[in-house]
């Protein structure tokens, strides 16, 4: 009996041996598992951290991918305008050019006329000069060069309509300096003192047509006026540019 209740005495404290260890064990174990889940959490909690931060910078990238592509849509149509206006720009410099060429042109194509009109009355001059005599009394007046001798050498006493015969070789070598210079236009002119301007235009007009009857000077180029001439009397040839042709030119340039 004694030994019965010993062996049940050992068994008892054996077992609670037993128990003790495993119980043991399991705060071990459970304190185990405590720390593991703490750090699961810590690395759950670090994850969704993460997650937010990686949400924010992918909504701030995302902002900034926006701006970006909102820039580059107004760079480019900056580009576009500044593209478009730099070619109408140079399509206006071109135009601009263009146009001072062409005025250029017409520049050059008047002042040759003026130069040609002074060389022409260069010639005129000289060509007076030689067909006339050095005594001529040939002068330039405003690009004109006239020609001139007293009224009565003309008409006796510087009256009457019909020229003197003495005077038709003067008038024929005024024929010869027309004929030689076909582009100058021609005025002849009656300076009286007596104020009759009727009878001074019929006296140029009667020079006129010996000029255009007797020498063929070219009807078209001469015209006929009556002056007068204050304290004197004369008769004056005056060989001019063709004023009309040179507006009209210029006038047509200006046009084109």
């Amino acid at each position: 009996m004694i030994r019965f209740i010993l062996c049940s005495a050992l068994f008892l404290v054996g077992l609670n041996t037993i128990q003790a260890q495993k119980k043991s064990e399991l705060i071990e174990q459970n304190q185990e598992l405590k720390y593991k889940l703490d750090s699961i959490s810590r690395m759950v909690s670090t994850s969704r951290r993460n997650e937010k931060l990686a949400d924010q910078r992918s909504e701030e990238y995302q902002s900034q991918v926006t701006e970006l592509q909102h820039a580059n849509a107004t760079l480019m149509k900056n580009l576009n305008s500044f593209a478009a206006l730099s070619s109408q720009n140079s399509e206006n410099i071109n135009k601009t050019l263009a146009t001072l060429e062409r005025k250029e042109k017409q520049l050059k194509g008047i002042t040759d006329a003026v130069a040609s009109n002074d060389s022409t009355a260069v010639v005129i001059l000289t060509n007076a000069k030689q067909v006339l005599g050095e005594n001529a009394k040939v002068g330039v007046s405003d690009g004109s060069v006239v020609i001139s001798e007293k009224l009565d050498y003309f008409f006796a006493d510087g009256v009457g309509l019909n020229p003197s015969n003495e005077s038709k070789g003067w008038i024929e070598n005024i024929a010869k300096v027309a004929n030689a210079n076909p582009k100058s236009v021609i005025t002849v002119a009656s300076l009286n003192i007596t104020g009759e301007m009727n009878i001074a235009l019929q006296q140029a007009t009667a020079i006129a047509s010996i000029l255009i009857k007797d020498f063929g000077v070219n009807g078209e180029r001469i015209s006929s006026v009556g002056h007068d001439g204050g304290l004197r009397e004369s008769l004056q040839i005056q060989f001019q540019p063709d004023y009309k042709a040179f507006y009209d030119m210029a006038k047509g340039d200006v046009k084109n």
